[in-house]
């Protein structure tokens, strides 16, 4: 009997299945675009109710077998979707219509997000298709180029060093001028925690650039006022990729390439060292073969000055002998690899992104290199109709093997001083030669380190309540730790760890806690009101603990752990912190979809100011006018959009020490005894530093929105600056913090998107360009100078203020120099001459051009940056470039281009051994670091998915990808993109005012990677 059932079961079983077989057919079709008839890629066709569908191939056609009577369901980004019954047809062609509501770009901003269309403040966006696959440590050089206004610069072509990045200008002169960044709504520790004798290092590399959905930078006060005091230096809004309702879906990025350095400055052979070192030293003794000095000739002082420099087996021949490219030496080819993988999808209730990520990568200086592994979890979860939850976490290692920073001799370019007349090695040891008339850099390689590794953790957990219609709360607790482990071990043989090796440990622990809670409130009245309320409260803490020591004396360099050296010559521990109590509010109102308006306001309290100013309030309001929404402007075929905006509003800056309004004491010892001793004066009455700026702007579209763009002209006026007053050393104590002086921010920024050809073939072009004036209006009549750097009333920060050079006498070759501020009188002696503003550090203007080009599976990109006006001292070329007042190795443009006789018109002065000729700091140093890059090139292909679809694929995509291909410059150093060494020792307001510096700053790297991208 059971066996007769079964039976009967698996025939009703064929039954239904070949009645349900016999109904379904094949549908074919082809869908494209309503307004060109251009065939759609990419739009995705699903049976409705089920997961069954296809997407339409690079000719806009698909094939999809289903019942008679199914719905299909076509959908494409910027497309009004469309809904369509089979009804037994066979072939169904579908012509899709823009949407213009999914056309507006959404922007991530503070507390919320708007429709690009709405906003009435200033705003750049850079999507994640604008950074996919990039292979940099950090991601802001991405942003280089891509987002008008913002000037960001490597200091050099080192790994892992930190970014410098400017948004409309500096606005501080002892106060940080780095934007606030803001991770998934967490405010996240963005400032260097390294040693201070070395490179910045850079926290913001522990996020992996392929988890970033967009960024937004918030520009104007209208848009940042709502970070309050935090938002002086603009906001970079970071938010990461998410997960959306459907099957999982993953995603592998593989990339192999390698690097090289993107110039190199060129250096004397063996023969034009000789040659040119011949006339130097004639020049000074009145012959080669005459007595100088110590000196009985010209060899003599090669003899006296340079081990080695001879051929050992037949050394009276001087042609014969080393010939040592030291700049190869110092700079080689580096390779780079990186993977990253994410799986993410979901339900109708809960929706999760999961990624890995591993990236190493080698530098193209000797001895650097920085690696990478982590991963990270975002998940959402609908609890019921009214309580929705989720957590983002990223978790990550980096590790970055540092070199010496650019100042120090150990840094590894600074080997090529070293004459070409040395060799990398001792002829009759064969050991690395260690009697180099400076230290040899491939001895401190060898035998020196100084790595940093880091943990973090960065997170929050959020929920959001629906309490009624319209109107919500939402409360956020994240965490940012970091655990940051710096170890430094000098070898015996080297200059500065010898005899018996030096070691340093430190230990840093960084926590900042945030926990924001905030109500929104969304109504629509009387049908054409529409208002939209937040408002809320922040609380963030933050702990800081350092710990270090250095120690000498051991065993061997097999032994570099503190724990074996015979003395720790030094042992310190400190803790310091801050906290924010806030409270903020914002209304957007937006008026017969023509009219918007924007209020914020924030209160900030901060620990860092003395407790009558603990306090300040940031307040800021913008309107705008939709014009193309105007009857007058409606059947307009010409302007599709045209929106004038206009914005006010304060921000503030309190990126200054954690205690400087505070009189702090210190533990001390003497001769065995404890004690206190002061070390820093209060200051009660500090207070906020503030910037007011106001923004006039037009947003506006052309021809159906083909073209596109916004214009911006803005005013930031800063008052009450974070000033380190110098006083009195009779006092005991060097500076204090002050509210003093006023600077001004002023200029245009102007983007244009097009899109050229929008059929098969596809063209896009992005544009941007920014003019910025900066000025600092008053100082109290104070000036202010460190190094040749000078910040002075009515002239822009830093301006290079030093001895200017006048040329070269045609006559006899000698330097020659402005004796007085007039200019009309010279000196051949440079201690004579007078001191005079020589020049700006700061850019005229900045900007980039990006082209996009696709056709049948192809995509090209071509990224061009570029920088105007801004000068660099380049402090190497003093001893490069001095005709040789040492035994330092010159330029080859200086043996091109130097005085030789009577009627040269050269741009070097004659060379004159020892005693130099025009020797020491002056505008000859200083050039002009203009140039246009061409940043990026990437070619890819998409594999059709007929072909990769047999293999279980949805796409397959290769692609190589060049950055940093190609600079044009006059710039005579290795890189114009340079603004090196600002450690840490020189202080935050050194960092500042130091902009433009060149010593010995390694070039950006030329990178080449091949890569792979699947989809599954």
């Amino acid at each position: 009997m059971k066996k007769t059932l079964g039976l009967l079961k698996c025939l009703l079983m064929l039954l239904l299945f070949s009645t349900a077989y016999g109904q379904e057919h094949r549908v074919t079709g082809t869908v494209t675009d309503y307004f060109d008839g251009a065939a759609l890629p990419g739009v995705q066709v699903v049976v409705k109710g089920t997961t069954i569908g296809t997407t339409t191939d690079i000719n806009g056609n698909y094939e999809l077998t289903v019942s008679e009577d199914a719905v299909l369901i076509f959908s494409y980004l910027g497309m009004v979707s469309e809904e369509v019954e089979v009804d037994g047809r066979n072939v169904i062609n579908i012509e899709m219509v823009a949407d213009i509501a999914v056309l507006e770009e959404v922007i991530v901003v503070g507390y919320g997000t708007r429709l690009k269309y709405e906003l009435t403040g200033s705003i750049s966006s850079v999507k994640a298709e604008d950074i996919a696959g990039h292979t940099m440590p950090s991601f802001e050089t991405a942003l280089q180029g891509r987002a008008a206004g913002v000037h960001i610069s490597a200091g050099s072509g080192k790994l892992g060093q930190q970014i410098r990045t400017r948004i409309r200008g500096a606005s501080s002169i002892s106060a940080s001028n780095q934007p606030l960044y803001v991770i998934d709504g967490i405010l996240v520790q963005s400032d260097n925690l390294g040693a201070s004798f070395n490179e910045p290092t850079n926290p913001l590399a522990d996020l992996n650039p392929a988890d970033i959905q967009s960024i937004e930078v918030l520009k104007d006060a209208s848009a940042a006022a709502i970070y309050g005091s935090r938002a002086a230096n603009g906001v970079i809004i970071i938010t990461t990729k998410r997960g959306q309702k459907g099957l999982t879906r993953f995603n592998v990025t593989s990339q192999y390439g390698y690097s090289q350095p993107s110039n190199k400055i060129g250096f004397l052979n063996r023969e034009q060292y000789l040659d040119l070192f011949k006339q130097a030293y004639a020049n000074s003794a009145g012959g080669p073969d005459e007595s100088f000095i110590i000196w009985e000739n010209w060899t003599d002082a090669l003899d006296w000055g340079l081990y080695y420099w001879r051929d050992i087996d037949d050394p009276d021949d001087i042609t014969k002998g080393p010939d040592t490219n030291w700049e190869d030496e110092a700079l080689r080819n580096g390779g780079i690899y990186q993977f990253d993988i994410s799986a993410s999808g979901g339900t109708e209730s809960t929706q999760y992104y999961v990624s890995l990520f591993y990236a190493d990568q080698e530098s193209i200086l000797v001895g650097n290199s920085f690696d990478r592994i982590g991963g990270r979890i975002n998940l959402d979860q609908r609890a019921s109709d009214i309580l929705n939850f989720g957590l983002n976490m990223n978790l990550s290692r980096s590790r970055n093997f540092r070199v010496a920073n650019d100042r120090a001799f150990a840094t590894p370019l600074q080997m090529i001083a070293l004459p070409s007349l040395q060799p990398t090695h001792d002829p009759y040891t064969d050991e690395l030669n260690r009697r180099t008339v400076y230290e040899n850099g491939l001895v401190v390689r060898e035998y020196n380190n100084f790595d940093t590794e880091v943990f973090r953790n960065f997170g929050n957990i959020f929920a959001n309540l629906d309490l009624l219609p319209g109107f919500s709360f939402r409360s956020e607790a994240g965490i940012d730790i970091l655990r940051q482990h710096e170890w430094e071990y000098r070898g015996r043989l080297t200059n500065d760890g010898g005899p018996a090796g030096w070691g340093f440990d430190r230990n840093v622990a960084s926590k900042i806690y945030n926990w924001e809670n905030y109500f929104t409130y969304d109504r629509i009245f009387a049908e054409n009101y529409d208002l939209n309320l937040i408002a809320g409260a922040s609380l963030q803490y933050a702990e800081y603990d350092f710990s270090s020591m250095t120690a000498r004396g051991f065993p061997s360099d097999e032994f570099k752990k503190i724990a074996s050296a015979a003395e720790i010559t030094s042992a310190s521990s400190s803790a310091t912190g801050f906290r924010y109590n806030s409270f903020f509010a914002r209304a957007n109102l937006k008026f017969f979809e023509k009219y918007l308006a924007t209020l914020s306001a924030r209160t900030d309290g901060s620990s860092r100011f003395g407790k009558e100013n603990r306090y300040g309030f940031f307040p800021s309001a913008s309107a705008a006018w939709i014009v193309t929404n105007e009857d007058f402007l409606a059947d307009n075929a010409t302007l599709s959009f045209l929106k004038p905006r206009i914005s006010w509003g304060i921000t503030g800056n309190s990126e200054i020490d954690n205690f400087a309004a505070r009189g702090l004491y210190t533990g001390s010892n003497y001769a065995g005894f404890w004690g206190i001793v002061s070390s820093t004066l209060p200051s009660e009455d500090l207070k906020w530093e503030t910037t007011n700026q106001t923004n006039f702007g037009i947003d506006f579209g052309l021809f159906n929105n083909r073209i596109t763009g916004e214009i911006d002209y803005y005013i930031k006026k800063t008052k009450d600056l974070l000033l380190h007053v110098q006083i009195p050393a009779t006092t005991g104590y060097q500076d204090v913090y002050r509210n003093v002086g006023s600077m001004e921010n002023k200029g245009w920024e102007f983007a244009l998107h097009t899109v050229n050809v929008d059929r098969s073939f596809k063209w896009n072009t992005n544009f941007n360009i920014a003019f910025n004036r900066n000025i600092v209006t008053d100082l109290d009549g104070q000036i202010i100078q460190s190094s040749i750097w000078r910040v002075v009333e009515g002239q822009p920060l830093g301006v290079f203020y030093t001895k200017e050079f006048a040329g070269v006498c045609p006559d006899t070759g000698d330097a020659l120099f402005y004796l007085n501020q007039t200019g009309d009188e010279t000196t051949t002696s440079l201690a004579d001459a007078a001191n005079r503003i020589v020049g700006d550090p700061n850019p005229d203007f900045w900007g980039g051009l990006n082209n996009t080009f696709r056709y049948a599976g192809f995509d090209l990109g071509i990224m061009i940056q570029f920088v105007y006006g801004n000068d660099i001292y380049n402090h190497g070329r003093q001893w490069q470039a001095d005709g040789f007042s040492w035994f330092d190795n010159q330029t080859v443009d200086f043996y091109e281009d130097h005085w030789k006789e009577p009627g040269d018109d050269a741009y070097y002065p004659q060379p004159r051994f020892f005693i130099g000729n025009g020797y020491g700091t002056s505008s000859m140093l200083i050039f002009d670091g203009s140039y246009i890059r061409l940043k990026e090139v990437t070619l890819g292909y998409t594999i059709p998915r007929r072909l990769v679809q047999q293999a279980n694929f949805e796409n397959v995509r290769i692609f190589i990808r060049g950055y940093n291909l190609l600079t044009f410059t006059e710039y005579p150093g290795w890189d114009p993109e340079v603004s090196a060494p600002n450690t840490a020792d020189i202080g935050t307001q050194a960092s500042n005012i130091r902009q433009g510096w060149d010593f010995y700053s390694a070039p950006q790297p030329r990178t080449i990677t091949l890569g792979i991208n699947l989809g599954f």
